[in-house]
């Protein structure tokens, strides 16, 4: 269980946050859903924060009854659920369909499993002092370097040597980083917060130690003074940016 879990999370711009939390007692999830880029037709009569707030439901009703699956099995089931909420009217072949990436943590007398499907990582504290850094970078690893075309991104998306998220494909929890160790804490956050460690020069032993000694919103908050100050290194100028914390009781 943990003894406390506090969480901040802000929108990039003026857009509705598509970035969503959600926690109970022993466990933590952190959703980014994907923006899909200006003029793709999604095949979908949804939007990302429907999609968001459908696997977030789905993934909190499994975390909170306490059964004893394992994280990906949760996750598999959940997009299930959600790949028949879409109803007949939704495309869910299309590649540019709406998706997400996932981020869970669960604890359990002094440890926590995690899972990590897409680029929001996960960051143990562990019981001996040292840092675990959860982290998926297939999507830095696409043939060819950055920066990828769309055609690219939409050919890898959800396939064999590519990379993985939440979207209509159940079988795509399978490919989850997934583990277990002693933790004092863990932090789930989005990959606008890990711009920090990705951009920045924070490692990744800073987001823990911070967390600790300042709480989330001082994550986001130092990670909108970078980006002012320095900018982007690519993309967007500001990201929805999502960050949970959440102590062990040992």
């Amino acid at each position: 269980m943990f003894t406390e879990v506090t969480y901040a999370t802000s929108a990039g711009s003026r857009r509705r946050n598509e970035d969503l939390v959600i926690a109970g007692p022993s466990w933590i999830v952190v959703l980014d859903g994907a923006t899909a880029a200006a003029g793709v037709d999604s095949g979908c009569a949804h939007d990302v924060p429907w999609l968001v707030a459908r696997l977030g439901g789905a993934l909190a009703v499994r975390l909170a009854t306490g059964r004893g699956d394992t994280l990906a099995a949760i996750l598999e089931s959940s997009i299930e659920e959600l790949a028949a909420a879409h109803g007949g009217g939704c495309d869910l072949g299309n590649p540019d369909s709406p998706s997400s990436t996932v981020a869970m943590a669960r604890a359990d007398r002094g440890r926590v499993d995690y899972l990590v499907l897409g680029d929001s990582p996960v960051v143990c504290s562990l019981a001996d002092g040292g840092v675990l850094a959860v982290v998926d970078d297939r999507l830095e690893r696409l043939p060819g370097g950055r920066p990828y075309s769309l055609e690219l991104v939409r050919r890898m998306r959800n396939a064999p040597g590519g990379f993985w998220v939440a979207g209509a494909r159940p079988e795509a929890a399978r490919e989850s980083v997934c583990g277990e160790v002693a933790a004092a804490g863990v932090a789930v956050l989005t990959d606008g917060v890990a711009r920090l460690v990705d951009w920045y020069g924070w490692s990744w032993a800073d987001v823990p130690a911070a967390l600790a000694a300042r709480g989330p919103a001082a994550l986001v908050a130092a990670v909108r003074e970078l980006e002012s100050a320095r900018g982007p290194v690519s993309g967007k100028p500001h990201d929805d940016a999502t960050v949970a914390w959440g102590r062990l009781d040992g």
